[in-house]
């Protein structure tokens, strides 16, 4: 069966709800690094291995919260998604990758787990893999119709 515009149209509908999803668990994520900084923000940093966790574990809380609002607001949708995408694979390297294996990769160290290998690193990266694809989509696709990107364009001909 061919793609018609009908099913596009149908499409482009579920655009605010990735939105919903990848804007709420990214801001939600952010404010935790400050909230909570010696359990999400660079205290868990500095357990994983990172050089400088201050710098890391509040930029990435930054950058989270910056451009999660913007992804939910559907401002400069495609230019936030990108670096969420990219915080995304750093996490999946430095927290997933080590469990995979079993043992630290570089720097990064894993943590005490009970077993390691794929299906204990699928588990552990389920929502690292859901919000990386959600902004892949956002980052290809855009915010959609119903966005402030869609306003700020002008009337769609």
């Amino acid at each position: 069966m061919p793609f018609s515009s009908a099913d596009a149209r149908r499409a482009l509908r579920i655009l605010p709800l990735i939105r919903l999803m990848v804007g709420v668990v990214f801001v939600s994520e952010g404010l935790q690094k400050f909230l909570y900084p010696a359990l999400r923000g660079p205290g868990r940093f500095a357990e994983i291995g990172f050089p400088a966790p201050e710098f890391f574990g509040f930029g990435v809380g930054t950058v989270e919260v910056v451009c999660g609002v913007l992804v939910l607001a559907g401002l400069y949708t495609r230019w936030a998604a990108v670096p969420l995408a990219l915080l995304m694979v750093g996490a999946l390297i430095t927290t997933k990758l080590p469990i995979l294996l079993g043992h630290g990769f570089g720097p990064f160290t894993v943590r005490e787990l009970d077993t390691y290998g794929f299906w204990v690193m699928m588990h552990a990266a389920r929502t690292d893999w859901a919000m990386l694809l959600g902004a892949l989509i956002l980052s290809i696709a855009g915010a959609g119709p119903r966005s402030l990107d869609a306003y700020r364009s002008g009337p769609m001909v």
